[in-house]
């Protein structure tokens, strides 16, 4: 049920666990480690970080969300063995503390309840359908670009589930639906798949 912005990444990228696992793992010993961090936030994902009344207002306004998104939208590379960069993610981290008031936590809330209210009605209607569907949520992570192709895939494959819950095989064809998404970046495959459930799914929804 979690999800990844860049208050989180912020969070484990600043922990002391993850710099001594580091550390042992290049065997470095008392010798220095250099970390460069590397992120690339569009301005949906600044604007997501604010109190939800405030991002919502901004969204709302397209021409001011570009404008954000053409000074923020860059990658940055972010030195945090020194100690202007480690601050610099402390900082966002810390704004966990304000996280569940935020725009991204208010979207990301309805998103999981749209996706758990599907699971719940397709349950009764098919079982196996309703199992490979609470495993789609695999398809999300990350944040950024990451982050809106995943969602783009999941919403490609929830938008067929309406063809295929009267048919007996709709687990399997959404389970290949799934594995299509993840083995490429671009969503071809699935793109592809989807037009092959459609071909025979959708005679059949007419027919009924």
């Amino acid at each position: 049920m979690c999800y990844d912005d860049i208050i989180r990444v912020a969070d484990f990228k600043t922990r002391k666990a993850r710099f001594l696992r580091i550390h042992s793992e290049m065997a470095s010993g008392e010798k220095p480690v250099q970390l460069t961090e590397f992120f690339h936030p569009r301005g949906e994902e600044i604007i997501s970080l604010l109190p939800a009344s405030l991002g919502a207002w901004i969204e709302a306004r397209p021409r001011l969300a570009a404008w954000i998104d053409r000074r923020l939208n860059r990658g940055r590379r972010i030195r945090t063995h020194r100690l202007r960069g480690f601050v610099l993610l402390y900082v966002i981290a810390g704004l966990r503390r304000t996280r569940r008031r935020s725009l991204r936590h208010r979207v990301e809330q309805a998103h999981l309840h749209a996706w758990l209210t599907l699971c719940h009605e397709t349950l009764p209607q098919n079982y196996e359908c309703a199992i490979e569907l609470l495993q789609c949520r695999r398809l999300i992570k990350g944040y950024s670009d990451t982050h809106a192709r995943g969602l783009s895939k999941f919403a490609r494959i929830m938008a067929v589930v309406p063809a295929l819950i009267d048919r007996d095989d709709a687990g399997q064809w959404i389970a290949r639906l799934r594995e299509a998404a993840l083995g490429d970046e671009d969503g071809t495959d699935l793109d592809g798949a989807i037009k092959t459930v459609m071909s025979f799914a959708q005679p059949a929804a007419q027919a009924s």
